[in-house]
C-alpha cells in the first residue's frame, strides 16, 4: 500500500481550453523575451522584402519554414529557460547547461535562417539583375 493518498489526474481539457492555453504562452513569451521581439522584426522584415522581390511561391515556402523554425526554437528556449527559474533561482551547472544548449539551438536556427534567406534573396536579386 502507498503512503499519502493518491494524486488526482488533471480533469481532461476541452479543444477550447488547450487553444487558449497555447496562446497565453505565444502571448507570455512575446511580452517576457526581447529576443522574440527582434525575431518577429526581422521576419517582418524578411516578408517584405520578399514581397518587394516577388519572390516565388517556393521561396516564399522556404522562407516562411526558415521564420516558423526560428520562432519555435526560440519558443522552446523560453519555455525551458522559464522552467529551469522555477526549479532553481541560484546558478547550477546543470542548468547553465541546459539553458546554454537552448540558447545555442535558436542561434543554430537563426545561422541557417539567413542561409535559406541568403540563397532565396541572391537568386531573385541575380534574376532580376540578369546574372541568372
Amino acid at each position: 500500500m502507498q503512503h499519502g493518498s493518491p494524486r488526482r489526474p488533471y480533469p481532461p481539457r476541452t479543444w477550447s481550453r488547450k487553444f487558449a492555453d497555447a496562446f497565453r504562452g505565444l502571448s507570455r513569451a512575446v511580452r517576457s523575451q526581447t529576443s522574440f521581439a527582434v525575431h518577429i522584426w526581422m521576419a517582418v522584415a524578411v516578408v517584405v522584402a520578399a514581397s518587394v522581390l516577388r519572390v516565388s511561391p517556393v521561396g516564399w515556402c522556404l522562407l516562411a519554414a526558415a521564420i516558423g523554425f526560428v520562432l519555435v526554437a526560440e519558443l522552446f528556449n523560453t519555455a525551458i529557460e522559464s522552467l529551469a527559474r522555477a526549479i532553481d533561482t541560484g546558478r547550477h551547472p546543470r542548468l547553465r547547461d541546459a539553458l546554454d544548449i537552448a540558447s545555442g539551438a535558436v542561434l543554430a536556427s537563426a545561422a541557417v535562417a539567413v542561409v535559406i534567406g541568403l540563397i532565396v534573396f541572391g537568386h531573385r536579386v541575380g534574376q532580376l539583375g540578369g546574372w541568372w
